[in-house]
């Protein structure tokens, strides 16, 4: 029997909302016959700015058990799907800062020939979620990865409409995530574990 796709979901969640999809993603993967590592990037902002907003504070009392992310979870993966709240366009410090670490492992050459994805969340439509996808494929250009985006490869994705990735407008946490987020984190999960799965035997 083949070894299962190893799958690290390496996020930046301030208030919740990544956190929530990187767990109903990580379910899909598992689902789907992944071996899963949840690991989530070290908290940059001081307790003062955390504490001015309740859902901040609430989400990282919530994920303490999280382990918090190290280079060995990416060398291990076959496959990666980074998520990241956008901030102007682009991904969080905290989730930037882990990836810029990881210069001696791109040396190496640990980072390349792997699986990437990614998903993210705005607090308003059109407020950079796919330009944050974007750029952060950018960075996975230079690992000489390979980006498996969920394009329009299921017909959910006329409908949640984000070929670049699974991505929720939180409207500043009026809008939990729904099934619409929910469907499309599925689509991405299966197709990243799908493509891993054939490069890792082979197909």
């Amino acid at each position: 029997m083949a070894d299962p796709v190893k799958l690290s979901v390496i996020y930046y969640s301030s208030t919740g909302t990544i956190n929530e999809i990187a767990n109903a993603l990580v379910a899909e993967a598992e689902k789907a016959g992944a071996e899963v590592r949840l690991r989530k990037a070290p908290e940059l902002a001081p307790d003062a700015a955390i504490d001015a907003n309740p859902a901040w504070r609430a989400n990282v009392e919530a994920t303490r058990s999280v382990p918090e992310v190290a280079a060995d979870d990416v060398v291990w993966a076959d496959a990666v799907i980074f998520g990241s709240p956008t901030r102007y366009g682009n991904i969080a410090a905290q989730l930037k800062q882990f990836i810029d670490t990881l210069g001696g492992e791109w040396q190496q050459g640990l980072l390349a020939d792997k699986v990437y994805s990614g998903f993210t969340s705005s607090a308003t439509k059109h407020g950079g979620q796919e330009s944050t996808l974007l750029a952060l494929y950018n960075t996975i250009h230079h690992f000489g990865g390979i980006i498996v985006s969920p394009g329009y490869t299921d017909g959910s994705k006329f409908i949640d409409g984000n070929p670049y990735g699974t991505s929720h407008v939180d409207a500043q946490g009026q809008l939990p995530v729904d099934d619409e987020t929910r469907t499309a984190a599925g689509v991405q999960a299966r197709r990243v574990v799908e493509i891993a799965r054939r490069l890792k035997n082979g197909a």
